[in-house]
């Protein structure tokens, strides 16, 4: 029996979320997730990791939990908790979270409060000064937010008055709030750098430079016919002067990160997608005041990490390549890329050591959970040292093997298939084919909402294919597929998934179809036009198109890409799932009501359809919906995940296999 048997235990495996590591390079801590006393939430604390030998220490303890761990030049850390302070008292908000202080060695206490709670703290690494993220009623002063807050609240109003676009964000609510960038001053009060924005700092992401003179923040602009795309601004902290940086029509900027010196912004420039081309994103370090903006060349690495050096010559990326990952090397003054540290895995939380020497991250891969490890700066594509973990990886039930087929235009698709090193007495594995979100990601990392190894456990071979539309293969991957043409991404599936039935290891006449998000969306669209699958499981998945596009919480962005029916019939005729008869196949319908980004109304409408077009006795129907009431468009409570996979699993061993399912308990 491995971890991965024991559903209950898998859904209570400890897991990294991040790190962080102080001004001299002498602590690195990383924050830990694990399931409450309850077993009905994931909670964080914040442990010490050792760098030269040793165990983990867990430096945080509270049932409401600790997160966003940040070190001041002295040494101390900061840290975000809604837990009660030493008096035993909480804020009058429940949820609100406050600003932590914990010396080297000592008792935390409560540094800064607000109504709404912060987040995000951002340390200026030799001046100390404080950024964070607030927030504030819409139609509130700061003088009176904490009493409109408190009325609200007491009387259950949830009116919104909206007055323009976005006003939804992945599982929250817009337009109650609005979001404010806060100085924590020496005096401890919280002073607001930006007075005057009122929606410019949604969902903002910032970053301080190491004197505290400059942030550098995303900065968002509502544009004609419901378009909001996000500029990026550079704030003068001592007279809040702003200077935009980066808000060239068609374009969205996002990320931005400030060299230590203030001189530099490293930021990700997105060309807006059409539907005869799609979105084109890159790297760019501009000047802080805007000029000479150059594009890195990353090759094939589709960067989603960057950090600084100290001396701010240096920029190191992160990002998908090829079925695996890479941290590549950039001089900041040419802006090239200089060598590649590594190529083997997945990087993420990248922490340079101020001495230049190292850097630190967490390094994923899909037989390896996230895991604290060291890079050598001058060595080139090495092997990382291992750090202690309060989280190491589980034993795997099986064995991964990497593959690559050709697709109908002589292309490599690349894929990777997890197997059972116990198959079933036969001698063969019942195969399941994955479909990956995004649709712009990659197979290429530990997950632990869609685990391969659970399912590997349970018997099955899961096929992990990076068909059309994938990152890291380079733009052209893209355009092959472009716009979001079903058919030729599922060929590239079909192909890898060919390769693998050739094996004598698995069983080709069993076999299910799964995917979520875009997967899901893919898996709706094989439940109309493909007859070759026992059973399909669709989580959180795209129905009709012409209904999502405009219902998501991204609309202007999807209406941007692909326009209305009436622009590309043909297209919509063909690539929306609901054009064609589903219900051939027994279909898992499985969605959050919190799911803003492909909103319920999907399922709702997918479920309706399987149904109303069942033609037998009602007690006959094979289709189901599982329906999470409190879930957005992640499955995210421990009691929900052991839920999912239960019914993942059981719904495919019912029709795939042949076998009783009775669900979990829990249900």
């Amino acid at each position: 029996m491995s971890q991965f048997d024991d559903l209950a235990a898998y859904a209570a495996t400890r897991r990294l979320t991040g790190l962080a590591l102080n001004s001299d390079g002498t602590r690195l801590v990383a924050t830990m997730q694990q399931p409450d006393a309850k077993g009905a939430r994931y909670t964080s604390s914040i442990w010490l990791i050792p760098l030269d030998g040793g165990e983990p220490e867990q430096l945080t303890h509270s049932d409401k939990g600790e997160s966003s761990p940040a070190f001041l030049p002295d040494g101390s850390m900061l840290f975000l908790s809604a837990r009660p302070d030493a008096s035993g008292e909480a804020d009058s908000d429940d949820e609100a979270t406050a600003l932590w202080w914990l010396p080297a060695a000592g008792e935390g206490r409560v540094l800064a409060r607000r109504p709404g709670g912060l987040g995000n703290p951002a340390v200026a690494r030799s001046s100390g000064h404080v950024v964070l993220s607030g927030s504030r009623l819409t139609y509130s002063g700061d003088e009176n937010d904490g009493d409109r807050r408190k009325a609200r609240k007491d009387r259950k109003i949830g009116a919104i008055l909206h007055t323009g676009m976005p006003i939804r964000y992945w599982d929250h609510e817009l337009g109650i709030e609005s979001a404010r960038l806060l100085l924590l001053t020496a005096d401890g009060e919280l002073r607001d750098l930006v007075p005057e924005a009122t929606t410019e700092l949604t969902e903002a992401s910032f970053s301080v430079s190491a004197d505290g003179a400059t942030i550098a923040s995303t900065w968002l602009r509502r544009r004609q016919g419901g378009r909001a795309p996000f500029g990026v601004a550079v704030i003068d902290v001592a007279s809040g002067m702003r200077t935009d940086i980066a808000g060239r029509a068609g374009y969205e900027f996002s990320n931005p990160v400030i060299s230590p010196d203030g001189s530099r912004v490293a930021l990700q420039r997105q060309r807006e997608g059409s539907f005869d081309r799609p979105p084109d994103q890159r790297l760019m370090i501009a000047a802080a005041d805007g000029r000479d903006p150059e594009v890195v060349d990353l090759g094939d690495l589709a960067a989603t990490e960057y950090a600084w050096s100290s001396d701010s010559a240096t920029l190191y990326v992160t990002g998908d390549l090829h079925g695996r990952g890479a941290v590549l090397v950039v001089d900041a003054a040419t802006a090239t890329v200089t060598r590649r540290l590594a190529g083997d895995a997945a990087y993420s939380s990248l922490c340079p050591s101020p001495d230049g020497r190292a850097l630190y991250a967490l390094r994923s891969a899909i037989t390896c959970a996230p895991a604290p490890v060291r890079l050598d700066t001058t060595l080139e594509d090495q092997q990382p040292s291992y750090l202690p973990t309060p989280a190491p990886t589980p034993e795997l039930p099986g064995e991964l093997i990497e593959l690559s087929a050709a697709a109908a235009d002589g292309a490599g698709v690349h894929g990777w298939l997890c197997l059972p090193r116990s198959p079933e007495a036969a001698g063969k594995s019942p195969v399941m084919l994955w479909i990956h979100g995004g649709p712009f990601s990659s197979w290429n990392s530990w997950s632990w909402r869609w685990n391969p190894w659970v399912a590997v456990a349970h018997g099955w071979a899961v096929v992990l294919p990076d068909p059309a539309l994938s990152t890291g293969y380079g733009s052209a991957w893209l355009e092959r597929a472009w716009p979001y043409v079903a058919r030729e991404v599922y060929a590239d599936c079909e192909a890898v998934l060919t390769a693998v039935l050739e094996r004598p290891d698995v069983d080709a006449e069993r076999i299910a179809c799964l995917g979520g998000s875009f997967g899901g969306y893919m898996t709706n669209w094989v439940a109309g036009h493909v007859d070759r699958f026992g059973a399909i499981v669709t989580h959180a998945g795209l129905y009709a198109l012409d209904q999502e596009h405009k219902t998501t919480d991204a609309a202007d962005y999807k209406t941007g890409l692909f326009g209305e029916p009436a622009e590309h019939p043909g297209w919509y005729e063909q690539n929306s799932p609901h054009n064609a008869t589903v219900g051939h196949t027994p279909q898992l319908v499985v969605h959050g009501n919190r799911d803003y980004r492909v909103p319920y109304s999907e399922a709702l409408r997918l479920y309706w359809d399987l149904v109303s077009g069942w033609e037998g006795e009602p007690d006959t129907m094979p289709h189901r919906f599982l329906q999470f009431t409190n879930e957005n468009h992640w499955i995210l409570s421990p009691a929900n995940v052991e839920i999912w996979y239960d019914a993942v699993l059981g719904f495919c061993a019912q029709h795939v296999l042949g076998k009783d399912w009775t669900p979990v308990t829990l249900l």
